[in-house]
């Protein structure tokens, strides 16, 4: 089976079970503040575990598209991945034990074909607060005893270790869930409940646990040393915390989340999940480009590692709508695709490889995620972009700290900031250089103190400014801030939806507007924008205002990037009927397109990677009336 067989199989099965397929969301989370990336399959599902009716009923299950940043240095063994697929199904108040786990079980080792032989099993040993899980104990003891093997029950697994056992009890810390972690710390009214969790062993065959820091401690299923590889995980929410101690939930639910990678890795039986199939094309490229094989020298290997996950990742993370930028999502795109470069070199990549690379990524998913196809140009065109800047930005980079160092045999926080903020160069990558040299930052809680007095200082330059982007209130500015709202709806019209604002300023003389897109706009789409924003100015549409909640207004159809400023409520300002323009903003603008002028575009050019920038003039125009609030 090929890995998008296992995927494929998983929701084959569990539909014929009554789930609903869902499609995977995006990586970059929508209406939640708290994270930058969607890190779980249960994640996008929170709503509905809490409660929340989803349209498509009570079982539910899907593929989810996952990146974890906090695992970025991890990467470079045989299991740490930023980018994931989670499949998970979900039971939001309908089956629940009886019928998950022997689910799984037959999943796993009849449709996919794991021998159970291999298969071991945990389960929550219960603490002062929460009952022993009999129930998962007993369930998983049937399904082992199908199939003729004699589960074994052994507690204190991390004291005896194996024991001949199969079904391991542990406790809060490893076989508990809640959103605040173990029982005492959960707060009245948070839900939680016990978990089952799956690993597949690698076997003592390969002396994994020998081989390991844990070698001269007892091996059992949940030690690090790398023989069992967790495969899946069944949470069961259960409970709700009172002021008394646990009860049962009015609705139980089911909250199983397993690797794809992972399994895969156990169908192939190789604890290296970088052996799968999904990296087959991308890793081909590497070794015919380098003229190295992976595996056949340990730190290559770990390079070879790095440049597979982070290529991906960042084709994934430019797809969902963050290409590399300095900040939010994109920052982290871009350091993906930083280290990938810096690593790549290790391997002799000396010279732009992310494009092509890049296409064996989307051609190795086409089938499960079509968007990537349907956007390869941008996003090949974006990261090899990225690539030539940033191979530029290295080289110098590299050769002044060098040089600092070998003037000064050392650096502080403060210079790392220097150099980041002169020349582009990463503080990560000035702390690779210097491990490579078997140095460190001294005090290097200067480069916080340099960047925080940095960021004052721009504050303070930039004091003047109005919210919105506006220099000053003036009838000039005001007819051209409705303007760049014309000009933002004609360039998502002849560009395409990617287009997103990126930021803008503007003046009495003009405006400037930055936007995503990936290339240089030709004279027709620049020509034609100007005629769409040209119509409406003389269409002398009435522009006005209402105020609502940012899900409203978001799912009235409005655009904005910056509605996260605001809280509780936003002002959406429509241009006419709201067909052509409709943002979130919080104004001020003119009461009729025709009071704006004439607009005419006179620059259009790089502003950064993936990023364009508009320099436009009005010319003309009428007496202002400030738009009001629609009544």
């Amino acid at each position: 089976m090929t890995t998008s067989d296992i995927r494929q199989s998983y929701l084959d099965f569990f539909t014929k079970k009554g789930c609903a397929v869902i499609p995977s969301a995006s990586l970059l989370p929508d209406n939640d503040p708290t994270t930058l990336f969607t890190g779980s399959g249960m994640q996008p599902m929170v709503p509905y575990l809490l409660g929340e009716t989803h349209p498509l009923g009570k079982e539910i299950c899907d593929s989810q598209k996952c990146f974890r940043s906090q695992d970025i240095e991890d990467v470079g063994d045989n299991r740490h991945t930023t980018f994931f697929e989670m499949l998970g199904n979900w039971s939001l108040g309908s089956y629940f034990k009886d019928e998950q786990i022997p689910w799984m079980f037959e999943w796993l080792t009849k449709e996919i074909g794991l021998d159970p032989n291999r298969i071991y099993v945990t389960v929550f040993e219960g603490d002062d607060k929460v009952e022993r899980d009999e129930t998962s104990i007993t369930l998983w003891k049937q399904q082992f005893e199908s199939v003729g093997i004699d589960a074994k029950v052994v507690d204190n697994a991390e004291s005896v270790g194996l024991d001949g056992g199969r079904i391991f009890p542990y406790g809060v810390k490893e076989n508990w869930w809640s959103r605040s972690g173990v029982p005492a710390n959960m707060p009245v009214g948070e839900p939680g409940g016990p978990d089952s969790e799956m690993f597949w062993d690698f076997g003592a065959r390969l002396g994994l646990h020998e081989a390991s820091e844990f070698k001269n401690q007892p091996c059992h299923v949940a030690c690090d040393c790398g023989r069992f590889l967790e495969i899946g995980n069944n949470v069961f929410m259960q409970f709700s915390k009172t002021e008394q101690g646990f009860e049962n939930l009015p609705q139980q639910n089911v909250d199983f989340g397993g690797g794809l990678e992972r399994i895969a890795a156990a169908k192939i039986d190789s604890p290296d999940v970088y052996n799968i199939d999904l990296f087959d094309n991308l890793r081909a490229v590497l070794q015919q480009k380098s003229g190295k094989t992976y595996g056949a020298e340990a730190a290559e290997t770990n390079a070879f590692r790095v440049v597979l996950d982070h290529l991906r990742g960042a084709v994934f993370l430019t797809a969902d709508g963050a290409p590399p930028s300095n900040k939010d999502q994109g920052y982290f795109t871009r350091r993906l695709l930083r280290r990938a470069i810096r690593f790549g070199g290790q391997l002799g990549l000396d010279t732009n490889f992310c494009k092509e690379a890049s296409m064996a990524v989307i051609n190795t998913y086409t089938e499960a995620y079509p968007e990537l196809t349907a956007k390869q140009d941008e996003i090949c065109k974006i990261l090899d972009t990225e690539e030539t800047q940033f191979r530029a930005t290295l080289k110098k980079g590299e050769k002044e700290l060098n040089d600092y160092l070998e003037q000064n045999g050392s650096i502080d926080g403060a210079k790392v900031f220097y150099f980041y903020e002169t020349f582009g160069f990463p503080k990560e990558l000035t702390e690779e250089l210097l491990a490579e040299k078997g140095m460190n930052i001294v005090n290097p809680e200067g480069f916080d103190t340099a960047k925080a007095v940095h960021s004052a200082s721009s504050k303070t330059a930039s004091a003047g400014k109005f919210k919105g982007g506006l220099a000053e209130h003036t009838d000039d500015t005001t007819r051209l801030h409705t303007a760049t709202h014309l000009l933002n709806a004609a360039l998502r019209q002849v560009l395409g939806d990617h287009v997103q604002q990126k930021g803008s300023n503007i003046t009495a003389e003009r405006l400037r507007f930055d936007f995503s897109h990936p290339e240089k706009m030709t004279p027709e789409q620049k020509e034609e924008v100007t005629r769409l924003v040209n119509e409406q100015i003389k269409a002398n549409h009435a522009v006005g205002y209402y105020t609502t909640t940012p899900d409203e207004a978001k799912a009235a159809g409005a655009i904005g990037v910056f509605d996260d400023r605001y809280e509780g409520e936003v002002k959406v300002y429509q241009i006419g009927d709201g067909s052509f323009s409709k943002e979130i903003c919080g104004g001020p603008h003119v009461a009729k397109t025709g009071m704006i002028g004439t607009f005419r575009i006179k620059k259009e050019e790089s502003s950064s990677s993936g990023v364009r920038r508009i320099k436009a003039v009005i010319e003309g125009g009428d007496d202002v009336e400030v738009a009001e609030e629609i009544s």
